[in-house]
């Protein structure tokens, strides 16, 4: 007999036969509604073909392939696959899902990995896309500095390689005590992207990476993963620390850096990880990432890259702050949106972050509120970067803010409308592309 099974157009299991049980060694209550069909392939394969497949599947009517497919106890069998799109209301109606009909098979598969394969698999491994997150923020506060001529190229690069590693570590841990305490596992609502972004195409959005579950890495190669993440990012701390005190003859920047990447490892750490738990308290989780990713971020860059000594006194750190806030909301809300879509799980496993607790009808509100706080204290920065950037363009400044004001009220109809549904996800990735967006919209008014 063979397999048949149906899946939507997420992949997750809706239908399946005797014969697929059989085959793949599950019961139905095991995958039905739950699990999604790259549950049965070897991680390398679902990364660089299964989306192909699918592809051609739509465009064609049909696609047939031969690959290796993975039982329940892990072990491994060759099979041909025949993949259809699904229509259960009907051809004239939506495309539901897709339907693969498998039959074992006793020939030799090859299945050649690319070089660009095992590339993408590290960033899914690392989530480190969402790195740009940390990036960018630290990309304007360097031509910030450069504008005025306060900028340290070299400890420019340093500071933001030492970020991206120490952001890497904190997804890695993230993703290490979320699969620990259970919460990646009851999740069977993430959102991943799939082909409905060409730049996002195939990224997990929502629910960790899911690494784990592929098979991607192993939970304990996860953790050491991230300790060497951490000791990479302290290796450029340490040289940051020793060209700024060259630079400026002063201690005081580098008891300035020190502390803050003291505070950010804390609650990079210690967001997911017990007894604290900062994404489980009540909007803990939500204010770690508005500070981390905005405020703190935007000072402890200014300082790491600056040539002079700054002191710590918020007459000294004003306009660093002010271009952290909405920055900082930025982030927050693409962590916000993400809570949606994870919504069930987290509440089952006792992770209560502001979606939680508010409920996702009220959490719409949060989120508008920051998309208005963001717009209103982008107006604010006006005046800040026209009486310190010398190049600073107002009328370009406005244009660029004013068109992300429309885009940003788009953005939170979709989410008013959709907070319930799995069509949210296109405005989750929507959110990401803002922080993006508004970032180069602050780089390009400073050189237009």
């Amino acid at each position: 007999m063979k397999s048949v099974i149906i899946c939507d157009m997420e992949g997750v299991i809706q239908e399946m036969n005797k014969g697929a049980l059989n085959m793949f060694g599950y019961s139905k209550e095991e995958l039905v509604g739950i699990k999604r069909v790259s549950i049965f392939s070897e991680a390398d394969i679902v990364i660089q073909n299964v989306l192909g497949w699918l592809d051609e599947a739509n465009k064609k009517g049909k696609s047939i392939v031969k690959t290796r497919f993975k039982r329940k106890d892990g072990s491994l069998f060759n099979a041909e696959i025949l993949i259809t799109p699904n229509y259960a209301n009907g051809k004239d109606k939506a495309q539901t899902g897709y339907c693969g009909i498998t039959k074992e098979i006793n020939e030799k598969v090859e299945i050649p990995i690319k070089f660009s394969t095992k590339l993408i698999r590290g960033i899914a491994i690392t989530r480190g896309g969402f790195t740009l997150a940390s990036i960018l923020p630290m990309v304007v506060v360097s031509y910030f500095l450069s504008s005025t001529g306060n900028l340290s190229f070299l400890n420019s690069i340093l500071s933001i390689s030492g970020v991206f590693f120490l952001h890497l570590f904190s997804n890695l841990y993230n993703d290490y005590f979320d699969v620990k305490h259970g919460t990646d596992d009851a999740n069977s609502e993430y959102f991943n992207v799939g082909d409905k972004s060409l730049v996002l195409r195939g990224a997990q959005i929502s629910g960790g990476s899911r690494a784990i579950e592929l098979g991607l890495i192993t939970l304990k190669k996860t953790k050491k993963l991230a300790n060497i993440m951490l000791s990479i990012s302290m290796i450029f701390l340490i040289i940051v620390c020793h060209n700024s005190y060259l630079i400026t003859n002063s201690l005081s920047n580098v008891k300035a850096i020190s502390f803050i990447a003291f505070i950010a490892i804390v609650l990079g750490y210690f967001y997911t990880a017990k007894p604290v738990r900062l994404s489980g308290r009540s909007g803990l989780g939500e204010l770690t990432i508005f500070l981390c990713f905005g405020p703190l971020l935007t000072v402890g860059s200014a300082i790491a890259m600056s040539t002079n000594t700054i002191f710590i006194d918020f007459q000294n750190l004003r306009d660093f702050i002010m271009i952290g806030l909405p920055l900082g909301l930025l982030t927050t809300n693409i962590l916000f949106i993400n809570q949606f879509p994870d919504h069930n799980s987290d509440k089952i496993t006792g992770k209560i972050n502001l979606v939680v607790l508010l409920g996702k009808k009220l959490s719409r509100w949060i989120f508008l509120l920051n998309f208005v706080i963001t717009i209103i204290l982008s107006y604010s920065l006006k005046d800040l970067f026209s009486s310190k950037v010398l190049n600073f363009n107002e009328t370009a400044f406005s244009v660029i803010i004013s068109m992300l004001a429309i885009y940003g009220i788009f953005i939170c109809y979709g989410l008013f409308k959709n907070y319930n549904k799995r069509s949210l996800v296109y405005y989750n990735i929507q959110t990401i592309y803002y922080q993006i967006f508004f970032c180069f919209g602050i780089i390009i008014s400073f050189y237009f």
